[in-house]
C-alpha cells in the first residue's frame, strides 16, 4: 500500500450499521463485486471466527507471497493479490486457491518506468476489484489490467507513473458495469469510468485542485440513486457514475487524505489526519512576499531550492514544484499555501442535502483526537473504531460524536492496515507485525495478541468464517477450531 499508498483505508459508518455494502440500505446492485472495503470490513456472516491466532489449530493454511500490500479480495474460491519483487522490478497479479492456498496463477508484468514510491510503500499498492466473471487490478508504474477468473488478459489501458514521489495508491471500485479509478497526485489529478467489457473510457473528469491523496472512492446509495464518494486533499465530493457529473462537496478534510469515506443512511462518515493540521501544531507557509523577502538573493522572483533555507519547504519542494523546472513561483507557492492554511485534521460525520458547495451545517458532529493517517475507522454497532500510530484505539458513539473509550492496544508501531470485525470480534493489526483481537462489545477487552514478527500493511479480509492475512512474506488462513 504505498503511503501513497496507504491507500488504501475507510472511515466509519453511521448509527446502524450494516455489514456489507449490499446490506446498506439502497446500496449497489453490484453484489458479486469486490474490491477494496466492499465489505465497508465488517463481516456479514454469522460463522464463527477464530479468537486466539496463536492457537496451533486456528491455521488453515499459509501461502508463501512475494511482497506487496494489496488487501486479498476473494471470489469465485479464488483470492486475488498484486506482488512486486524488487530484485528483478516485476510487477505480478496472482491467484490462489480459496481452500488451500496454492497458486491457481501468476501473470507479471514489466514495466518501462517504475514509479517512485514513499519509503514504506510499495509499487504494487492497490487492491484488485472483481466483478465475480473479471479481476481488475492497476498498478500506477503501468496501468490499468482486466484479466478473466483464469488469468488470461481480457484488455489493458496504459497511464502512470504520475507526479508523485510516493507513488499511486487509490483502489479501483466497480458499480454498474463501471471501473471507477481516482488519482490524485501533485499534477494531471482524474476521476475516471472504465467500461468493465471493453476497457474503453467512459468518461475521464479532470481535478486540476486536487493535490496528492489516496483515498478509494465509495458508493452511497440513497433515494434510490447511487452516488460515487470522493475523498481528496481539503474536500469530499460527490460525482454520478454514469457520468462523471460533479454533484456537491463539502469541504473540511487534511491536506493529504488515505482513508475512504463510508456511507450509512443518510449519513456519511470521513476521517482525515495529515502532519501539520492539528490545532497547535499546525503548518504554514509565510506570504510569497516574505518568501522572497527572505530567500530571493538573486531577485529574480523566484525562488531556487538552494536558495531556501527552511526544512519544511525543502521537505515539499518537489510536490510544489508542478511544472519541474528547479524553482518555484509564485503560483506554486500559494497554492501549497492555501492547502495547509485550509487543512482540517478531524472525523466528521456529514449528512449531504442539495447540490453544490454544501454548508457547514451539513457537519453533524466533528471530532478531532484520535484520527489515523492511513487506517480507515470501521463501524459496528453503533461505535466507530478508529486506530492510530502507537496502537491508541479511539471508539466514538456514531450517533453523537461522544468519546467512549480511548485504549491502548498491545501491538505498538505505525497503523497502515484498517480494522476488520465479525463474529462479535475486531482485528487490528500493526506495521510490525502485532495482531490483536478485541471484543466488539461496551467494555475494553483484549482477547488475544499475536506478534507474527513479519511487517503488516495490507488490510485483513473475512470471508465464509475465515480471516485471510497477508505479511510482507505470507498470506495466511485461519478458522475457528472446530470442538
Amino acid at each position: 500500500m504505498s503511503i501513497r499508498m496507504l491507500a488504501r483505508s475507510r472511515p466509519v459508518l453511521a448509527a446502524l450499521l450494516l455489514s456489507a455494502n449490499s446490506a446498506l440500505p439502497g446500496a449497489s446492485a453490484e453484489s458479486k463485486a469486490s474490491y477494496f472495503r466492499s465489505d465497508l470490513g465488517v463481516s456479514s456472516s454469522a460463522a464463527a471466527l477464530p479468537d486466539n491466532l496463536e492457537a496451533p489449530e486456528a491455521l488453515r493454511w499459509r501461502a508463501t507471497l512475494d511482497p506487496g500490500h494489496s488487501s486479498p479480495i476473494l471470489s469465485a474460491g479464488r483470492i486475488f493479490l498484486t506482488t512486486y519483487r524488487e530484485a528483478t522490478k516485476e510487477l505480478a497479479t496472482v491467484a490462489l486457491d480459496a481452500e488451500d492456498g496454492h497458486e491457481l496463477w501468476r501473470q507479471p508484468v514489466s514495466v518501462a518506468h517504475l514509479e517512485q514510491t514513499h519509503p514504506v510503500g510499495s509499487p504494487a499498492t492497490a487492491t484488485a476489484a472483481c466483478d465475480g466473471k473479471h479481476v481488475f487490478v492497476f498498478f500506477g508504474s503501468y496501468g490499468l489490467i482486466c484479466y478473466d477468473l483464469d488469468g488470461k488478459e481480457q484488455w489493458k489501458q496504459p497511464m502512470g507513473p504520475f507526479m508523485d514521489e510516493y507513488g499511486a495508491g487509490s483502489s479501483p471500485i466497480i458499480v454498474d458495469g463501471k471501473l471507477i479509478l481516482n488519482q490524485d497526485h501533485d499534477k494531471a489529478s482524474f476521476l475516471m469510468a472504465v467500461d468493465t467489457s471493453t476497457g474503453k473510457t467512459a468518461w475521464r473528469i479532470e481535478r486540476p485542485d486536487a493535490v496528492r491523496s489516496y483515498s478509494t472512492p465509495a458508493l452511497w446509495t440513497h433515494g434510490g440513486q447511487t452516488e460515487l464518494l470522493v475523498a481528496g486533499a481539503l474536500e469530499l465530493a460527490s460525482f454520478a457514475p454514469t457520468s462523471g457529473e460533479r454533484l456537491w462537496s463539502i469541504h473540511g478534510l487534511a491536506r493529504i487524505v488515505i482513508p475512504t469515506p463510508i456511507p450509512a443512511g443518510d449519513t456519511i462518515y470521513m476521517a482525515s489526519w495529515s502532519p501539520g493540521g492539528d490545532a497547535g501544531q499546525r503548518l504554514e507557509l509565510d506570504t510569497w512576499s516574505v518568501a522572497l523577502g527572505k530567500w530571493d538573493k538573486n531577485h529574480d522572483n523566484k525562488l531556487a531550492r538552494a536558495e531556501i533555507s527552511d526544512p519544511e519547504v525543502l521537505d515539499r519542494f518537489n510536490r510544489m514544484d508542478l511544472d519541474q523546472d528547479g524553482v518555484l513561483d509564485q503560483h506554486e507557492w500559494e497554492r501549497h499555501a492555501a492547502v495547509f492554511r485550509q487543512a482540517q485534521n478531524a472525523l466528521l460525520a456529514i449528512k449531504p442535502s442539495g447540490r453544490g458547495e454544501l454548508p457547514e451545517t451539513a457537519v453533524l458532529w466533528k471530532y478531532q483526537k484520535g484520527v489515523p493517517y492511513v487506517s480507515t475507522p470501521l463501524l459496528d454497532k453503533g461505535w466507530v473504531w478508529m486506530v492510530k500510530d502507537g496502537g491508541i484505539v479511539t471508539k466514538i458513539d456514531a450517533t453523537t460524536g461522544q468519546r467512549l473509550q480511548e485504549e491502548r492496544l498491545p501491538g505498538m508501531g505505525r497503523y497502515f492496515a484498517s480494522p476488520v470485525s465479525g463474529d462479535g470480534k475486531l482485528y487490528f493489526s500493526s506495521e510490525p507485525g502485532v495482531v490483536s483481537v478485541v471484543a466488539n462489545q461496551k467494555d475494553w477487552q483484549v482477547v488475544s495478541s499475536r506478534d507474527f514478527h513479519e511487517r503488516i500493511l495490507a488490510t485483513p479480509s473475512i470471508d465464509n468464517g475465515r480471516l485471510y492475512l497477508r505479511t510482507e512474506k505470507s498470506l495466511y488462513c485461519f478458522q475457528r477450531a472446530k470442538n
